[in-house]
């Protein structure tokens, strides 16, 4: 088999992806595009909601069953469009997977089970809330009345929080993330 006898690394990560570097980023493009489908429904939906009058428009009106009702009616969307589409692509990555040789699969042990205790807190939350009071400076709005604000510019200044935090975070990933690819090939 190809790399016996190598350090790969505990977990068999170095492996699978020295070997199936073609499908690793097939996964890892899916997975991206499936979190901005996501995205794309919520915008959708929060523009709709308001359009068809399923919720009001200013935060000031809202009542729980407004809550309630958008969050039901988000969920079946989130579950039609985005839900069935990542479990169908799911099911495809297993199956790939599936057929490859049982010895090569163990050979893996991608998903072992661990036990890893975090004590970790919001650390992503208070990011987060600082990005979003920032966004809600530069647009002018830091003395205007949260009621006076409508839902649409609630969930869109969210979601460009989201984005830069992403933005912030990812493209670093990512360029790690290739490089320590490009690294494990060049070795073998």
């Amino acid at each position: 088999m190809e790399g016996s006898g190598r350090n790969y690394g505990s977990n068999g990560w170095d492996l699978f992806i020295g070997r199936h570097w073609k499908a690793f980023v097939v996964f890892v493009v899916a997975a991206f595009l499936a979190a901005v489908w996501a995205v794309l429904v919520l915008l959708w939906f929060v523009g709709k909601a308001q359009s068809d009058g399923l919720v009001p428009s200013t935060l000031d009106l809202w009542a729980m069953s407004h809550v309630v009702t958008f969050l039901l009616n988000l969920l079946f969307w989130m579950i039609i469009l985005v839900g069935i589409p990542v479990a169908i692509g799911a099911g495809i990555a297993w199956l790939w997977f599936s057929r490859l040789p049982a010895d090569e699969r163990r050979e893996y042990r991608l998903f072992r089970n661990r036990s890893r205790r975090s004590n970790a807190g919001g650390g992503f939350s208070i990011l987060v809330f600082i990005g979003f009071a920032l966004k809600v400076y530069i647009d002018g709005n830091w003395e205007v009345p949260v009621s006076t604000w409508t839902f649409d510019y609630l969930i869109y200044s969210w979601v460009t929080v989201l984005a830069w935090l992403a933005i912030i975070f990812a493209i670093p990933a990512i360029v790690v993330l290739a490089w320590w690819i490009l690294r494990g090939r060049k070795r073998r």
